[in-house]
């Protein structure tokens, strides 16, 4: 993907700064989206994103009908965004941002729709006051901060650059659909500018929060572990990611109240609970993280050891 793009970004930008933006893509993607720790963009119609998803025209209808929603105006912009209409999508990002100009995920949306429209510079000025102005809003803002020390990559400053992205790194949660992109971006551009990042990048992920509902049954119940408790499915995360912080922060607590309620039919779900105490310590509860530990020794006093174990590494003693 960057390889394509590297003639083209010659001319306004180092090759670095086109290796980097070939994870833009991802960003789109998941990146704010996985992001429980931040995204906001508007709803995108359930049946946009499998099959039987509504015409691009069809999307534009229902936009041009809504004069004071911005959500059909993104869900448009998303359309063309997957269909690599860059432009196009730049424009109806500019649409629905005049009916909701407070939200961050839209200016960092449109930001990227101009950046992969851009046919030569690989950060236009209109991108950057949109990554800016999503950051201003929004400082957590994964897709706009990435960009952000794209820039300063761009500009040369590849220490900054690199300083940048592992903070972004630290943050992100463990499992995020752009991590993999985010360690081989810091990691080229520390080979291309002898900049040692190997060390840096351990360090980096040692400080990430655990992820908040991640798959686990089986991992470790073996066979009592219920197919029914499980972390979010791709359809969760895709939700999740258009959601506005505090819509995010209320989906999370709603799956772990459920799976809490779960756990009182499936005791002995040993997956069901190291779940319940991650997901419980991701959203800054230590004191109920230890009570579902408690909880869980309590039905499974013979894998209490085990618990134990599995909730050290969370943090929980």
């Amino acid at each position: 993907m960057a390889g394509e793009q590297t003639g083209t970004g010659a001319a306004s930008g180092s090759r670095a700064g086109w290796i980097m933006l070939g994870a833009a893509l991802l960003l789109a993607a998941g990146s704010i989206g996985y992001n429980v720790m931040g995204a906001g963009e508007a709803a995108l119609a359930p049946e946009a994103a499998g099959e039987g998803a509504p015409s691009i025209e069809t999307l534009r209808a229902r936009a041009e009908a809504s004069a004071n929603d911005a959500g059909p105006w993104s869900d448009l912009a998303f359309a063309y965004f997957q269909a690599e209409r860059f432009d196009e999508a730049a424009a109806a990002y500019r649409r629905a941002l005049a009916i909701a100009p407070g939200e961050a995920v839209l200016w960092s949306a449109l930001g990227e729709s101009l950046v992969l429209a851009s046919k030569r510079d690989p950060l236009p000025p209109e991108a950057l006051q949109a990554f800016e102005k999503a950051v201003a809003l929004d400082p957590e803002d994964a897709r706009a901060r990435y960009f952000l020390a794209a820039k300063k990559d761009i500009d040369k400053d590849h220490e900054g650059a690199i300083a940048a992205w592992l903070d972004l790194l630290a943050d992100s949660p463990r499992g995020a659909p752009w991590e993999a992109d985010l360690v081989r971006t810091i990691e080229q551009v520390g080979q291309m500018n002898a900049i040692e990042v190997k060390s840096r990048i351990a360090a980096a992920q040692g400080a990430r929060k655990p992820a908040l509902l991640a798959p686990g049954s089986g991992s470790v119940a073996g066979e009592s572990a219920s197919p029914a408790l499980r972390g979010p499915s791709a359809a969760d995360v895709a939700a999740a990611s258009r959601m506005k912080p505090s819509e995010q922060r209320q989906m999370a607590e709603g799956m772990v109240a459920q799976l809490e309620e779960r756990l009182k039919s499936q005791p002995t779900n040993l997956d069901g609970w190291v779940m319940l105490i991650r997901s419980r310590m991701t959203l800054g509860e230590p004191a109920k993280a230890k009570a579902a530990l408690e909880a869980a020794v309590k039905a499974n006093p013979g894998a209490a050891a085990q618990l134990r174990e599995q909730a050290a590494a969370l943090g929980v003693k």
